[in-house]
C-alpha cells in the first residue's frame, strides 16, 4: 500500500472565508492548519484526544494548537482530510460549540468545490481506519445537526463572543447583576491595557516570534528526553512503595499511608508526561506507560485526563470551556459563575444554585480541606469516563478503553481488597489508612490550581494568539532547582502551556528562553513563589467569595423591598 507522502497530485481550490463559513453553518467540522482547509467530521469518533478539543477548533487557525500537541505522525495524517487551501491570512471565527454565528449560501449562489476526499487521497499502510467510513450518511449528519441544534438554544447564556461580559445573560433583573457586568468590563480592560494589542500585525508577530522560539528549542535538543533523570524517577518511586510495603508489613499503617500518597503524588508527574507524549514520543508506547502509571498504579483514568486536559489546554481558563476551573457548587474563580453558565465541556448547566450560594462564600476558607478529598472526585470522573465510553470507541484508541478497564479493576485489588481489606485488621485503620494515603497526595491539587486560579479568565476574543493567551492565563512558580522533584515540572506551567511536548525536564532551561521572548513581545511573565502564588490563589477565592456575599445581600434587600410594596 502506497504511503501519505506518496499520495497523487490533487488541485485543492481555493476557499473564501464566507464559503467555510457556510460549509460550518451547514454543520461541518472545518479547521484550517497550514493554509489547508480540513474538513475533520469524520474524525471526531477517532480522535484519542477526545471530540470537544477540534470542535473547540472549528472555524479556526490550529495550526499553532495541532503542531503543540500532536507528533509528526498525527500531523502528517490530519492532510488527509483536506478540501482545500486558503489565501493570505485567516481570521478566526468563534467556534459553534462556543456560541458562534454562521451563515448559509444557498446552493445555486456558488460553485462548491467536492468534498469527496476519498479520490483525492491514497490509501496508507498507516491509515487508521477504512476510508469509506470517513463520510457520515445523511441520516447521522440530520441527526447530529438536531442535537447540536438543541444545545446551542441551551448554551444561549452562555456563548463566548468578542469581549467576555456577553456571556452574563442580560436578561437577568436580578439586583447586583448590574455591578457585576461592570465588574467583568472593568477585568477586560485590565486585560487589553496589560497585554499587547489584539491587532492582527501585532499578534502575528508574536507568532512569527514564538515560531522562533520552537525551532531555537528544537535545535538546542530541548524536545529530547532525559532517560537518565528518569531513571532517578524510577528509583524514588520503588523508594516510596517499598516503604509502603515495609511499614504496611509492621503494621505502622499511618506511616505506610503516608509512602503511598507520597508514591501516588510522584507518580502524577510521569502520568502527565505520558499523556503529552513527552517520554518516548511515540503515541501507543507513552499511552502504554500512562495507562500503566494512571489506571494500574494509581486508579486514575489516563483517557479521561487527556480528553479534560487537551481541551484545558486549548481554552485555559475560560468559564465557560475550560473543564479545569468548573468546580461548581465548591469553587468559582470568576464573578461570571454567578450567571450559572453553561459547561460546553460536560453539557449541563453550573447552577448557582442556593448550595452554591453558601459554599461559595467560604470557599477562601474551604480551598484546602476540599482540596485534600479532591481525588475521590477524581475516581468518579475516571470510572464515568470508562463506563460510559466517553472516550474513541473507533480507531487507534479505542482499545484504550479495555486496557483501562483492566487497570481499574487491577487497582482496586490490590489496593482496596489485598492492601485495606486483607492486611489491615481492625475497621478503624482500614479508615484511616485510606483516609491518610488520600489526603497526602492533596499537593499536586494545589500545584495544579496554583498555576491558574488566580490568573486571568477573561475572554479576549478569537484575535488573540495563542502564545499570548497561554502566557496570559498561566503563572509560573518559583522555586530553586533542588525542589524541581516535588513539583514535578508543574512549577513550569507557563513554559508547559507554550510547547506541552517537551519533557519536564529540560522546562527549566527553556524557562530562560521564554522569559526573553516574553521581554520581546511585551508579554507579562507571571512568576511567583510558592507561597506567594498561594496567596493570589487564596487572594482570588476571597475577592469571589466577597462578591457573592455583596450579591446575595443585594438580592435579600430588593426581595425585602418587594414583599414591602405588596403591603
Amino acid at each position: 500500500m502506497a504511503s501519505i507522502s506518496a499520495r497523487k497530485p490533487r488541485d485543492d481550490p481555493i476557499l473564501s472565508r464566507r464559503q467555510i463559513e457556510a460549509l460550518i453553518a451547514d454543520g461541518r467540522r472545518i479547521i484550517i492548519k497550514n493554509g489547508k482547509v480540513l474538513k475533520v467530521d469524520a474524525w471526531l469518533p477517532y480522535h484519542p484526544g477526545g471530540d470537544k478539543a477540534i470542535l473547540h477548533m472549528v472555524g479556526r487557525d490550529a495550526t499553532i494548537e495541532a503542531n503543540a500537541l500532536h507528533s509528526a505522525d498525527a500531523l502528517q495524517r490530519m492532510d488527509k482530510f483536506q478540501i482545500g487551501r486558503i489565501e493570505g491570512r485567516w481570521e478566526n471565527f468563534i467556534p459553534p460549540i462556543q456560541g458562534g454565528k454562521f451563515k448559509k449560501l444557498e446552493e445555486d449562489t456558488i460553485e462548491w468545490p467536492s468534498l469527496d476526499t476519498d479520490d483525492q487521497s491514497s490509501s496508507s499502510a498507516e491509515s487508521l481506519v477504512d476510508e469509506d467510513i470517513f463520510e457520515e450518511s445523511d441520516e447521522q449528519r440530520l441527526r447530529r445537526r438536531r442535537t447540536e441544534a438543541t444545545r446551542s438554544t441551551s448554551r444561549a447564556t452562555s456563548a463566548t463572543s468578542l469581549s467576555s461580559n456577553e456571556g452574563i445573560d442580560q436578561k437577568r433583573t436580578d439586583a447586583g447583576i448590574a455591578s457585576l457586568d461592570a465588574r467583568t468590563q472593568k477585568e477586560l480592560d485590565f486585560d487589553l491595557a496589560k497585554y499587547p494589542p489584539l491587532d492582527p500585525t501585532t499578534q502575528q508577530k508574536i507568532v512569527q516570534k514564538y515560531h522562533l522560539l520552537d525551532e531555537r528549542l528544537h535545535a538546542e535538543g530541548l524536545y529530547q528526553c532525559n532517560y537518565t533523570a528518569y531513571l532517578i524517577e524510577l528509583i524514588r518511586y520503588a523508594f516510596l512503595f517499598t516503604l509502603f510495603l515495609y511499614f504496611l508489613h509492621r503494621g505502622w499503617y499511618i506511616p505506610s499511608a503516608m509512602s503511598l500518597g507520597c508514591f501516588w503524588h510522584q507518580l502524577t508527574f510521569t502520568a502527565h508526561d505520558a499523556g503529552h507524549m513527552g517520554i518516548t514520543h511515540s503515541y501507543h508506547a507513552d499511552t502504554i506507560i500512562g495507562i500503566i502509571i494512571a489506571d494500574f498504579l494509581g486508579g486514575m483514568s489516563e483517557g479521561w485526563w487527556k480528553r479534560n486536559h487537551n481541551v484545558h489546554h486549548i481554552i485555559t481558563n475560560s468559564p465557560e470551556h475550560d473543564p479545569d476551573i468548573e468546580h461548581m457548587p465548591f469553587f468559582a474563580i470568576s464573578h461570571r459563575f454567578f450567571s450559572s453558565l453553561r459547561s460546553t465541556y460536560y453539557d449541563r448547566e453550573m447552577t448557582y444554585d442556593p448550595v452554591a450560594r453558601f459554599m461559595l462564600q467560604f470557599q477562601h476558607y474551604l480551598y484546602y480541606p476540599i482540596l485534600t478529598f479532591a481525588r475521590f472526585n477524581l475516581y468518579f470522573l475516571s470510572w464515568d469516563y470508562i463506563l460510559r465510553g466517553l472516550g474513541p470507541r473507533k480507531g487507534p484508541a479505542a482499545w484504550h478503553r479495555w486496557l483501562e478497564l483492566a487497570g481499574q479493576l487491577f487497582f482496586w485489588t490490590w489496593f482496596g481488597y489485598l492492601t485495606v481489606y486483607r492486611s489491615i485488621p481492625t475497621g478503624w485503620d482500614r479508615f484511616a489508612f485510606f483516609m491518610v494515603c488520600h489526603m497526602i497526595p492533596m499537593v499536586v491539587h494545589v500545584q495544579i490550581t496554583l498555576s491558574h486560579f488566580a490568573m486571568s479568565t477573561s475572554d479576549l476574543g478569537p484575535a488573540e494568539s495563542f502564545p499570548q493567551h497561554m502566557l496570559r492565563t498561566t503563572m509560573d512558580v518559583d522555586c530553586p532547582e533542588w525542589l524541581d522533584f516535588f513539583h514535578g515540572g508543574l512549577q513550569f506551567q507557563a513554559v508547559h502551556h507554550l510547547f506541552p511536548r517537551m519533557p519536564r525536564h529540560n522546562l527549566r532551561r527553556a524557562q530562560k528562553l521564554v522569559i526573553e521572548f516574553c521581554e520581546e513581545v511585551g508579554i507579562p511573565y507571571a512568576l511567583l513563589g510558592f507561597v506567594e502564588g498561594n496567596k493570589e490563589v487564596i487572594g482570588r477565592l476571597g475577592d469571589v467569595a466577597r462578591q457573592a456575599k455583596i450579591l446575595a445581600e443585594c438580592q435579600r434587600v430588593v426581595s425585602t423591598q418587594a414583599d414591602m410594596g405588596m403591603h
